[in-house]
């Protein structure tokens, strides 16, 4: 492994243990040239999960690219990031199946915003949804129910 401080190729395991519930190890390593540390993750390979995109074009499933856009649409929030990457890596598990449409990951994405934060939900849906106007964007908030309406308008109002 080379070090990502200097390339040298000369560094050491310190330490390793399970991580994301024993999906993957975490390795603790040492830079032989230049004394850093860094943590490197490894995790099983199976058959990439391929992204049918809106052009028909296909691409290998990238749970880094999930992952930001899930920070963004939770920046601000009461939402951990433990809870981010969980779904982010625990994505192509959950789907099994070799190819999924761009847009069913986004609605995957959608319903488990809702029901972690309903203000992540709503930005992550503007974007998803790419409103065009405010109107569109008061129609989508109408279609929660008032508790949720309430409860949205409170944290928005923060």
């Amino acid at each position: 492994m080379k070090c990502p401080y200097c390339s040298s190729e000369d560094t050491r395991v310190i330490n390793s243990r399970p991580a994301d519930e024993s999906t993957a190890i975490r390795r603790r390593r040492e830079c032989g040239s230049c004394n850093r540390r860094f943590t490197t993750y490894e995790r099983a390979q199976f058959e990439a999960l391929m992204v049918i995109k809106r052009s028909g074009r296909r691409e290998a499933f990238n749970p880094d690219k999930l992952l930001g856009k899930l920070r963004i649409a939770c920046n601000k929030r009461p939402v951990t990031e433990k809870q981010l990457r969980e779904f982010a890596y625990g994505f192509e598990d959950v789907v099994q199946v070799p190819e999924i449409p761009s847009d069913e990951i986004g609605r995957k994405t959608l319903q488990f915003l809702r029901s972690l934060d309903d203000v992540a939900y709503i930005r992550f849906l503007s974007v998803y949804r790419d409103f065009d106007s405010v109107d569109r964007f008061i129609e989508e908030i109408k279609q929660l129910d008032d508790t949720e309406i309430e409860t949205l308008e409170r944290k928005l109002m923060r």
